[in-house]
């Protein structure tokens, strides 16, 4: 059996089935969205803090070339440029081998639930999927690959994981929205309040973008929530930073806060959003509430979906929710500069042999993934199913340094620079 299923047409997936079809193999890629790179479409006014020489994966760009395809000049595109200019033309190349409007809902081991071990590693994968007409799909496969990111289930405002009271609500309201604002939807809350919560750079960016509207207009007013009790350096080490655009981001951010633009709230965390009007109120455990907003723009991070893959045997921490060997890796209450390596095949196994996860769902709820680190998960992914043992064991990339020792700050205590700091999500 040469089929290989891959679960999403985002960089990492597109990325795999080229590297399949390289190798002689046959990748099915079964993409929930309308096109490729649906997630990446939802956030394309965000411009990446990657060049384009780490935007492109080699196999995916020999099979372009092939087609006259030329590699996009250097330069840092924003997400709807990734897609116009290297997702979807590598899109077109595989479009027989994708299925668009196809969400996957379960994935096992031929006639086999959870429990059987007789026989199980023989067995092909089955993986079920669903299309928009409703139609049932099922498909045999020698091996999956996860590569359907967590971009559709991000971390809600409340404080310990769950949705806090009222969030739904207001959520349904749009007063509470999980994306970064674009420019239009910035500009129209000019003279409003505005929160924003989290401290990665999905924040910063929201941060920066409010700023200039305050800069045009200053009756806005712009609240950066976060739940440690300071911002620390996570969002980057500045000049130490090897991702010079991923530095000066985080310092933008800070320094408008700096500047009185934005003013900032340290150790709040989210138990209550009560719906008053047309605004949005958000309270804390210990008692405080900030005024009402107009919006509320939570930017907590993300988890992955774990619930189509119940019937598959996962190796997974119990905290971080990523495979247990790269959690050891990416765990934001240990990590300091520059400890984080590349990740293979051997890190991203499970205990049912030929099931992988790449792309940001291998870190489960740590921050912070780059697109050369999945195209490096990918390479090393399909020489093991290919047999290529020896290629799946090379490492061929070294991490750029974040620059950043330490993180966010302590949980609860302000300051105390003598301290070690973790650099976990708000």
């Amino acid at each position: 059996m040469r089929t290989v299923v891959v679960i999403g047409a985002g960089p990492q997936g597109l990325a795999a089935a080229a590297h399949l079809l390289e190798r002689g193999l046959e990748p099915l890629v079964c993409e929930q969205g309308p096109g490729p790179g649906s997630s990446v479409a939802e956030w394309g006014h965000v411009r990446l803090f990657s060049p384009w020489s780490e935007l492109v994966d080699p196999a995916a760009a020999r099979l372009l070339s092939a087609s006259g395809w030329v590699p996009p000049a250097t330069g840092f595109p924003t997400g709807r440029q990734w897609i116009e200019q290297y997702l979807a033309p590598l899109a077109a190349l595989l479009r027989e081998r994708i299925m668009y409007g196809a969400r996957v809902t379960g994935v096992a081991r031929l006639g086999r639930d959870l429990t059987v071990d007789e026989g199980r590693p023989t067995q092909p994968f089955v993986v079920h999927a669903v299309t928009e007409q409703s139609e049932e799909h099922r498909v045999l496969a020698r091996a999956v690959i996860d590569a359907s990111g967590t971009w559709l289930t991000p971390n809600p405002a409340g404080a310990e994981g769950i949705p806090a009271i009222g969030e739904a609500r207001a959520r349904a309201h749009g007063l509470v929205v999980h994306r970064i604002p674009d420019s239009d939807e910035v500009n129209a809350l000019a003279g409003q309040h505005v929160v924003v919560v989290g401290n990665g750079h999905s924040a910063a960016t929201a941060i920066t973008l409010l700023g200039r509207v305050v800069q045009r207009d200053p009756a806005t007013r712009v609240t950066w929530v976060v739940r440690r009790g300071t911002v620390g350096n996570a969002l980057g080490g500045g000049s130490g930073d090897e991702l010079p655009e991923r530095g000066a981001l985080g310092q933008r951010a800070k320094q408008l806060v700096a500047d009185g633009r934005v003013s900032l709230v340290t150790g709040f965390r989210t138990e209550r959003c009560a719906t008053e009007g047309s605004d949005v109120v958000l309270h804390a455990g210990d008692g405080r509430a900030l005024e009402p907003a107009s919006r509320v723009f939570v930017l907590t991070g993300f988890r992955p979906d774990l619930g189509f893959l119940s019937e598959v045997r996962l190796g997974l921490d119990p905290r971080l929710q990523a495979p247990s060997r790269v959690a050891s890796e990416v765990d934001p209450n240990a990590h300091s500069c520059g400890s984080i390596r590349a990740t293979g095949a051997a890190d991203l196994a499970h205990p049912d042999p030929g099931f992988y996860v790449v792309g940001a769902k291998s870190y489960g709820r740590a921050p912070t993934f780059l697109a050369v680190t999945g195209f490096e998960q990918v390479r090393s992914v399909v020489a093991e199913i290919a047999g290529d043992r020896a290629g799946a064991e090379r490492v061929e990339l070294v991490l750029p340094d974040t620059g950043v020792c330490g993180g966010s700050g302590l949980f609860d205590a302000p300051g105390d620079a003598g301290r070690p700091r973790s650099p976990g999500r708000v």
